[in-house]
């Protein structure tokens, strides 16, 4: 029996433990795996202990009032010798379970105190490492762990990004975050397992390591058998992913350390010689339940929960020390109070240090904006030398005036001359060009490596950039067309626009997302070719909208989209007309007005569009219309129509839909006395309720209307003019307008 005094405090969990450890025989053989390589055994102990002792403290801290979050590693223990067989340069992107996992990696970095950084999470401190206070995540750039916020499989999207672009890098001699022989480790949950978030990603991992690509990826399910309360079936996850193309698939059983570290070690050197991804099924158990509010006695029996803690993975480590010499039961029951004593000693510290006391304090993390720097880089052309190249000596700027369409891809041709860590990509955007030829060329130019074909996935089309633009590249995936983006939008808002908020700026996913969207096809395709809504996008903090509707805009829009990305990690979202992309004319046919010729380098800084900046393109006195994409086309062509009738209309292109240029819509709206907001999306939800708003709210008195579509889907044929914003519309609205 040990000769440490137990404190009375202790809960049943930890007597238990520490019950166990003292009950060891010294003496004992060691395990059969421990000759293979000489495991840092001692260590994972030390970094078990130190998970475990956060997770009690949690609870403590807690019931005194000072503590957010319970949700505990408790049992994955064994995930710390998993860290300690990667290199601390491996990117980690981590299940909320792996906290043993992260004060092993914290080992691998002389000097790093981990549990000061887990600590500060959950008491939402402003000195927390990571989020600053904004939630308590496992992550820190020194230690390239990757935070994660809502780790239900929403992170094996960017995880699959993260070692494509090792790949890819290693392939284009571009640098990125990331060693060139790393691979990325992604740990999740048997229950998460099951989203179609996970099953998507593995299938895309296994896709395009089949294509001969390599994915440099080390998939860690830590499987406890339960999702809070439902029981996984037993052997699901090795019948899932046991025989997977392309997978190697092992499985370890958690509460033995050497096994998982030399496991561990031999998945990472194949997925480091061959590229390809590996699945490590970690069998672990849940103590303490699911999280502090969870009473896991209401839905498990007694008997499972006393049976779990034989197969504590701290225990079983503990036995793995004994066996090889290292300590002794009682040295180690030492160590584990004393551990578990300095933790709470240090909590006792930290209640009292600095928490937010101002919104923007909070917020500020959200999107840097440096408009100046973000000018410079877009009006930089790149080398002459390799302007000229990617353009075959044909100079746009030399061609006659160019379509929506055309001036896109002009500008995608800059960009990636410019650029070097630039990649285009998605479904049809290569050997095609583009459902609509708008990326056409584009790959003969600069090569697959640079602008490929997505499989048919939207999710994996976003976490492939999004694993890029953290890893140092600059991602442009194209989704095909704007209903497609629904089955991933969490992408964007969930981890996108997140990452920066809750890394407090220290990770940023710099990114431009295109899309083909809104209506006017003539009918053709239906709502999933003429979808209307942005409502999904408009509320997601720090994610700019562009939304181009002139080809004299769209060049210096895209490439400040870029510029943001590479200057300030900004992700947005550059939306296209597909009605417009081809148009030529606008009154009548043959005037070209829809059309414009291309500005060269000469022109960019004078040209530059600023981020949240509109234009006024038609000036007049009466009733000013305001309008974007499709529906600036109609109203500039019902001003030219109203001025036949005496009535004079200004109308103002709003350009960006986030943030929306609202001081600029005021300024003419003052003036003018007569606002019509003309609004391609629907009634509820629509652009227009922002403008109007924002009007309002900025002290606007005058006579405004809206016209928008309706709220329904866009049906098929003729009937989509019955729903969307028509031509006759917007004359009866601004006729009754100009005479109130």
């Amino acid at each position: 029996m040990t000769a440490a005094v137990l404190p009375d405090d202790l809960h049943e969990l930890e007597k238990s433990l520490l019950n166990g450890i003292a009950a060891i025989a010294t003496g004992s053989a060691a395990s059969p795996t421990a000759a293979t390589v000489a495991a840092p055994l001692l260590d994972i102990f030390t970094a078990q202990a130190e998970s475990r002792s956060l997770d009690h403290c949690a609870r403590w801290l807690r019931a005194q009032g000072h503590g957010y979050y319970t949700i505990g590693s408790s049992g994955h223990e064994g995930n710390a010798a998993v860290a300690a067989a990667l290199r601390v340069t491996d990117p980690a992107l981590l299940h909320y379970r792996s906290g043993g996992f992260y004060c092993a990696r914290a080992q691998q970095r002389p000097g790093h105190h981990a549990v000061r950084d887990v600590l500060a999470g959950m008491l939402a401190l402003t000195e927390d490492s990571i989020s600053g206070g904004r939630h308590k995540v496992f992550g820190h750039h020194a230690l390239a762990v990757i935070p994660q916020t809502s780790t239900i499989a929403s992170q094996l999207p960017r995880a699959l990004g993260v070692a494509f672009a090792i790949g890819r890098a290693r392939r284009l001699g571009v640098a990125t975050h990331w060693p060139h022989d790393a691979l990325a480790v992604c740990s999740f949950g048997d229950a998460s397992a099951n989203h179609s978030t996970a099953q998507g990603a593995i299938n895309a991992a296994c896709y395009v390591s089949h294509s001969g690509l390599p994915i440099p990826l080390l998939l860690v399910c830590e499987d406890n058998g339960l999702g809070i309360s439902v029981p996984t079936p037993a052997g699901w996850i090795e019948a899932s992913f046991g025989n997977r193309p392309g997978l190697r698939y092992e499985q370890i059983d958690g509460a033995d350390p050497l096994a998982v570290f030399n496991t561990t070690a031999a998945l990472a050197h194949d997925v480091r010689t061959t590229g390809k991804p590996a699945f490590l099924h970690l069998r672990t158990v849940r103590f303490l339940g699911h999280a502090g509010t969870d009473v896991e006695s209401s839905y498990r029996p007694a008997a499972a929960i006393r049976q779990d803690m034989a197969r504590d993975p701290i225990l079983g480590t503990a036995r793995a020390v004994v066996a090889e010499g290292l300590a002794t039961p009682d040295e180690l029951v030492e160590r584990y109070l004393s551990l578990r004593t300095s933790v709470r000693l240090l909590a006792l510290e930290m209640i009292h240090e600095s928490t937010f006391e101002s919104a923007d304090d909070v917020v500020r993390a959200l999107s840097a904006r440096h408009p100046d720097k973000v000018a410079a880089i877009a009006s930089y052309p790149g080398k002459a030398t390799s302007r000229e190249k990617a353009f075959g000596g044909a100079l746009p700027e030399h061609e006659g005036p160019l379509t929506l369409a055309e001036t896109i891809n002009r500008t995608l041709v800059d960009v990636l001359a410019a650029t070097p860590n630039s990649l285009v990509f998605g479904e049809d955007v290569g050997v095609k060009g583009g459902v609509y030829g708008v990326t056409r060329g584009l790959q003969k130019r600069f090569g697959s490596a640079r602008v490929f074909d997505s499989l048919l996935d939207e999710q994996s089309i976003l976490g492939l950039a999004l694993g890029a633009g953290v890893s140092g590249l600059l991602p442009i995936p194209e989704i095909q067309y704007l209903a497609y983006l629904h089955n991933a939008e969490d992408q964007l808002r969930g981890e996108a626009a997140s990452l920066s908020f809750f890394s407090n700026g220290q990770y940023t996913n710099p990114l431009v997302v295109r899309i083909a969207g809104y209506g006017y096809q003539k009918g053709f395709g239906g709502h999933f070719h003429n979808d209307n809504s942005v409502a999904v996008l408009r509320d997601i903090p720090g994610l700019v909208i562009a939304s181009p509707a002139h080809p004299a805009d769209a060049a210096a829009m895209l490439r400040t989209c870029v510029a943001a990305a590479a200057s300030d990690g900004t992700v947005s979202v550059f939306l296209e007309p597909i009605a417009l992309y081809h148009t030529r004319d606008l009154l009548e046919p043959g005037d070209a007005a829809w059309t414009a010729p291309y500005a060269g380098p000469d022109r960019w800084r004078h040209e530059h569009v600023p981020i949240g900046e509109g234009r006024l393109v038609r000036d007049g006195d009466d009733v000013l219309i305001v309008s974007w994409a499709n529906g600036l086309a109609m109203s500039l062509q019902a001003a030219h129509q109203l001025a036949a009738e005496g009535v004079s209309c200004c109308v103002f292109d709003l350009r960006w839909l986030a943030p929306l240029p609202i001081q600029q819509v005021l300024a003419h709206a003052n003036q003018v006395d007569r606002v019509l907001v003309v609004d391609e999306t629907r009634n509820t939800g629509g652009v227009g309720e922002g403008v109007v708003t924002g009007l309002v709210e900025a002290g606007y008195t005058g006579a405004i209307e809206r016209v928008a579509a309706l709220d329904s889907f866009v049906p098929l044929g003729d009937a989509a003019n019955l729903v969307l914003v028509s031509h006759d519309q917007i004359l009866d609205a601004a006729r009754r307008l100009s005479i109130r």
